[in-house]
């Protein structure tokens, strides 16, 4: 084989190896060796509420976008910016969070202070957006309530979750962390 008929080969292998690359992202399906990628909810820096390429942010329930996105229009006018953090995850995506977090606290018990199974965690439903920058967590803890949003653990002031009565009757008092959540413990029989 010539040179040139190696060298064109080479390039449409790795054309067809990026083509099919890209089709596994869009379907959402992991790379070899398990690596999270964006099409599991992995955010990279920057991204908005605003930024629906992301599936972390397509995936969110519409409603809980919608109010992220009126609150973070309002901030704006203040100069804040809402960054998102995470959002929507994969179950793939949440349990390696979970065996991360394991590894990192020492225990399942301890763990389960930060991040809470694929079965129970409102990030792998789409109702739960964590949210970065000081100034926007500290704006939303001030006025999430008028959109229905409000920080649903005292441990994490990033996580928000929506409360559509909150509105009306102001958020409802924080649990310490999940482990006080009972929407997260583990249901038996």
């Amino acid at each position: 084989m010539s040179r040139t008929t190696t060298a064109t080969t080479g390039g449409v292998l790795t054309g067809i190896a990026a083509i099919v690359a890209a089709l596994l992202a869009i379907l959402g399906v992991r790379a070899a060796g398990g690596e999270v990628t964006e099409a599991d909810g992995l955010v990279p820096d920057g991204v908005s509420v605003f930024d629906e390429e992301f599936p972390a942010v397509a995936n969110l329930d519409p409603d809980l976008l919608q109010a992220v996105r009126r609150a973070a229009t309002d901030a704006a006018k203040e100069g804040i910016r809402f960054q998102v953090n995470s959002g929507w995850r994969s179950t793939a995506y949440q349990d390696q969070l979970l065996r991360d977090a394991i590894d990192d606290y020492g225990s399942e018990a301890e763990a389960a202070r930060w991040v809470a199974t694929a079965d129970t965690s409102a990030h792998v439903s789409g109702d739960a957006i964590d949210l970065g920058g000081l100034d926007a967590t500290a704006w939303l803890s001030q006025h999430g309530s008028t959109y229905g949003l409000c920080q649903t653990y005292g441990n994490e002031p990033w996580h928000y979750e929506l409360r559509p009565e909150s509105s009306h009757q102001g958020c409802p008092q924080m649990m310490a962390d999940p482990t006080q959540d009972p929407r997260l413990q583990v249901r038996t029989g």
